[in-house]
């Protein structure tokens, strides 16, 4: 997090936003379109696939073969093409010459491994999960983030315990979740056990942001706009901070090969930036009708 200096003020200058100059409808519009679409996005390709996120090998089953080779990805996909097991991905090892990671959908191991043996490619790994294993592990890992959300729900109604304030910070978790699951479907990433991580951490960053904003505006002297930009200087350093982390851990994962975690930095730099947008302009747009023309008033 960055330091302020001798005279109070942050090393670089957050934009002013006047607030003042627009009204809830204003405000609210942007983050409602963004998160209306995404539902749009999620719910087109739940029509089309019957699952909201395209699910990776972990909740499919399949295997998962790491092998070095000389020859290309398309000729080692040919390969295996032509012993009649259907390649999923080929995917080459950065950090490994020659090495390459073949998925396949079927669960024989040991016929995959006798073809990738008999075309010359020497095996370093294969592992194998079933169907019936994949899909209960997919229906464990989603049962986990809906607990956690309903937890975090619970808890933040339990904290403020009145509706305005409570739904706010809801409302945007929720559109902190939605947001990144759209943008795998736009950019063909997989629901793997790192993304699901990935969601949930951002469950926590979410609330952080938004129970900060609403501490500041609620249960701290001052009128709401100095509360909102006070809570801001704290709250948008951080989540900058955070991207710009994810940011670079992605890039250099990516560089190096490092599976899972390039997935995971994506995923939590989409919910990071999403999160931007619903804290400081939904959430912002609540407690200000919350405290102006609602029940505070």
């Amino acid at each position: 997090m960055a330091e302020a200096d001798a005279t109070g003020k942050l090393p670089f200058d957050l934009p002013d936003v006047d607030y003042e100059q627009y009204t809830n409808r204003q405000l609210i519009v942007v983050p409602l379109v963004v998160l209306v679409i995404a539902l749009a996005v999620i719910g087109a390709f739940f029509a089309v696939t019957g699952s909201p996120v395209r699910p990776g090998l972990a909740f499919t089953g399949g295997t998962e073969l790491q092998l070095t080779a000389a020859d290309s990805a398309a000729a080692i996909e040919s390969t295996f093409q032509s012993e009649g097991f259907d390649v999923e991905s080929v995917q080459p090892i950065r950090t490994q010459s020659d090495g390459y990671i073949v998925t396949f959908q079927s669960t024989d191991t040991d016929g995959i491994q006798q073809a990738a043996e008999g075309a010359g490619y020497d095996v370093d790994s294969i592992q194998g999960r079933s169907a019936s294993f994949g899909a209960q592990s997919q229906s464990q890992a989603l049962l986990g983030v809906g607990v956690a959300f309903a937890g975090m729900a619970v808890l933040v109604f339990a904290l403020f315990r009145t509706f305005v304030p409570s739904i706010a910070v809801v409302v945007s978790a929720f559109s902190d979740i939605v947001i990144p699951l759209a943008l795998m479907n736009v950019f063909g990433m997989e629901l793997t056990l790192g993304t699901v991580a990935a969601l949930l951490m951002l469950i926590g960053y979410s609330v952080d942001s938004d129970l900060l904003l609403n501490n500041h505006i609620l249960r701290r002297s001052g009128g709401f706009y100095e509360s909102t930009y006070r809570a801001m200087r704290t709250g948008v350093t951080m989540t900058l901070t955070s991207i710009a982390a994810m940011t670079v851990m992605s890039v250099v994962a990516f560089l190096l090969g490092i599976p899972l975690l390039p997935a995971v930095g994506t995923v939590l730099v989409f919910g990071l930036v999403a999160d931007l947008m619903n804290t400081y302009l939904m959430n912002v747009t609540l407690l200000r009708y919350y405290k102006y023309e609602g029940v505070a008033k």
